[in-house]
Parts: structure tokens; sequence; C-alpha cells
């Protein structure tokens, strides 16, 4: 009988978390932990554009290492939007509600 079902119940696909919370997906702190770089160098290039935008009206341009210095405390709250932002995708793949 090869090729042929097996009568046993599959496993469920996705098993609870580290801590044991079952339906509850990725914390928000995790996510914003793993996101930061990447949210933190968004907002430095973004300020840098902006620097080269601002030249248009006659402002001086933000040099890039300003930009990127300024991007570290900007970046968490990006980074925090960015997470919840994530986890409501996690969420909705899932099919959990919020």
């Amino acid at each position: 009988m090869s090729g042929t079902r097996s009568a046993s119940k599959p496993a469920p696909a996705t098993e609870a978390g580290a801590e044991g919370r079952k339906g509850q997906g990725p914390r928000i702190s995790r996510l914003a932990l793993l996101l930061y770089p990447f949210a933190a160098g968004a907002v430095a290039i973004n300020l840098f554009m902006l620097g080269l935008m601002w030249q248009f009206i006659g402002l001086p341009a933000i040099p890039p290492m300003t930009a990127l210095y300024w991007s570290i405390p900007l970046g968490v709250p990006a980074t925090f939007l960015f997470a919840r932002w994530v986890k409501g995708l996690i969420d909705e793949a899932e099919g959990r509600k919020r």
C-alpha cells in the first residue's frame, strides 16, 4: 500500500511560542528589536533626501553623517510603528483578530 494516506491525524502546523503563549504570535518588542536597524536606516535615508530637497528653497543640505546621527533617536518611534504594522500583517495572515 505504498502511496496511500495515513489514517493518523496530522500534527498542527504551528506550535505555541517559547513562552507558551498559544495563538498570540510574536511580541511587538521582539519584532521591534529585529526591525530597528531597518527602520533607522530608512529614517536616515529619508532625512538625507529631505536635506537635498531643502536646497531648493535655499537651506543647506544635511550631511549624510548628520542624517545618520539623527536617525538613531528618530528610528525608535518609526520602529514601533513598523513592528505594529508587521504584527498586524502576521495576525491577518494567521486569521487572528487584533
